[in-house]
């Protein structure tokens, strides 16, 4: 009975989670699937991006959409996208330059 009212208890976490736009480091932990130590790691060297209450305090929070940009940040293009791209560069004979959007 106890683990029942335990897995209830984790779902409602969950449920209320889904509702919210600023985040602790353990909520982004669980959307990320990620452990707490790493997001933390990921804060200490800036790698994620994150807020401190009154700039100082010990707590970091998040934003939802923030860390879902950040997932999804670093897109890895398909065999098929890049074939079109090579093809196109080939055709135009135009090397693509650097920085340039796709």
């Amino acid at each position: 009975m106890e683990d029942v009212l335990k897995e209830l208890q984790e779902l409602k976490d969950l449920t209320l989670m889904g509702q919210k736009q600023v985040l602790t480091l353990k909520e982004v932990a669980i959307l990320t699937d990620l452990s707490p130590s790493h997001i933390y790691k990921l804060c200490c060297y800036k790698k994620i991006p994150y807020y401190k209450a009154n700039g100082g305090s010990k707590y970091s929070y998040f934003d939802r959409d923030e860390i879902n940009a950040w997932m999804l940040g670093n897109r890895i293009k398909t065999n098929d996208e890049l074939e079109t791209e090579a093809a196109t560069r080939i055709v135009t004979g135009k090397p693509k330059r650097r920085g340039a959007a796709a």
